[in-house]
């Protein structure tokens, strides 16, 4: 597969494409949250489909047979969600979107403190540790780094 990693290769998503995110999210899941059990990704699926999506301002970025291979969700200044599929990672997707994040006023993105490569990478992208919650958000022994904009 290939993509062309241009801004106008990124969409908005719509509750139309809330199934094939999903199948985004889930593979990318379980490529890179190796600290996660079967019972939690069974736990956040329904979550993220019926509440989590609702709530965010999705993009998505398309391969050239107009599937979905990546997508973000922002909300107010902080990038919520940010999935490549794995067949996708290291092509330029993340980045891409990272990117058009910030230029659209995102600032702060929170990281599983597990996930040492979407720390690096946002470190990468121009992103400092700012701080740390014990638990995820949802309350689970997941510790959360939670990062800015440097």
């Amino acid at each position: 597969m290939q993509v062309r990693l241009f801004d106008s290769q990124i969409y908005p998503g719509f509750p139309e494409h809330y199934q094939e995110i999903m199948e985004v999210w889930e593979a990318s899941v379980r490529a890179t949250h190796h600290f996660l059990l079967e019972a939690d990704i069974q736990y956040f699926k329904p979550l993220i489909l019926n509440e989590f999506l609702k709530a965010v301002d999705l993009f998505c970025v398309k391969d050239n047979s107009g599937a979905i291979v990546g997508f973000m969700g922002l909300h107010e200044d902080n990038l919520e969600m940010l999935f490549i599929h794995p067949n996708m990672r290291g092509k330029g997707i993340g980045k891409l979107l990272t990117q058009r994040a910030i230029k659209l006023g995102i600032c702060k993105v929170d990281v599983n403190e597990q996930n040492p490569d979407a720390l690096g990478f946002y470190q990468r992208q121009g992103f400092e540790v700012v701080s740390r919650s014990e638990l995820d958000g949802l309350g689970k022994p997941y510790p959360i780094l939670h990062l800015r904009l440097a």
